[in-house]
């Protein structure tokens, strides 16, 4: 990959990556930390590709300037957990304790101590909306694993593997329950078709509002920085 950047104020930083599976020139900007990737195919010039970014720089700086700022986890800072806001607090005892509107963390190394919780509470509420849904299916799923994926929110492998990513938890219930269904729906319709979303709205019911959801407020959830790096 190389590494370029618009100029201007400020300059923007652009990695550039060849593909030979690319079939045309494109931009993605990561939601997790406003990284620039332009990508393009084998045989089309770099000069070709940064003139197409400097073609979309307005764009980018718009997507850029629209994305929420980070937060880092520490104490006193406000995080939704299963859709409800709560803010952190130091805890009297040794473990996590979620309360009506805050979240107790012992000291000490508080920000992974709380996603390991939560890491915790996802599984344990994916895993029992999964189970639910399989067994409304008729269609076991192998393993469930979780992620801190940047593009996707959950995936269903041919063997019957579903990976979530952990963040779901951030969100209201009914949206975790819906990316459960999506996936678990895969096990039998690996596409996307009528057939697939007949299965969806067969086990879960109506899906366009947590899926309005996800589309307008997922960005959100990656705005969150679970480390105990000094700021």
């Amino acid at each position: 990959m190389g590494e370029h950047a618009l100029p201007g104020t400020p300059p923007v930083p652009l990695r550039l990556r060849k593909s030979a599976r690319a079939r045309r020139i494109s931009l993605r900007i990561s939601q997790l930390d406003g990284r620039v990737t332009l990508t393009y195919p084998i045989g089309v010039p770099e000069t070709e590709a940064l003139n197409f970014a400097r073609t979309k720089e307005e764009w980018i700086r718009q997507h850029l300037e629209d994305r929420p700022d980070m937060a880092k986890v520490q104490f006193g800072q406000t995080i939704p957990i299963e859709g409800v806001d709560r803010r952190i607090v130091p805890a009297v005892g040794r473990r996590v304790l979620l309360q009506a509107n805050e979240v107790a963390v012992p000291e000490g190394a508080e920000a992974r101590r709380l996603a390991r919780f939560l890491k915790e509470l996802a599984r344990d509420r994916l895993t029992g909306a999964c189970d639910d849904y399989a067994a409304m299916l008729g269609r076991p799923y192998s393993t469930l694993s979780l992620r801190d994926t940047r593009s996707r929110w959950g995936s269903c492998s041919s063997h019957g593997g579903l990976m979530f990513s952990w963040r779901l938890i951030l969100a209201p219930p009914e949206v975790l329950h819906y990316v459960a269904a999506h996936e678990v729906a895969h096990l039998a319709e690996m596409n996307h078709s009528p057939a697939f979303w007949a299965q969806v709205e067969k086990i879960f019911g109506p899906y366009q509002h947590p899926r309005r959801w996800l589309r307008h407020n997922g960005a959100e959830l990656h705005r969150f920085r679970f480390d105990d790096k000094p700021s």
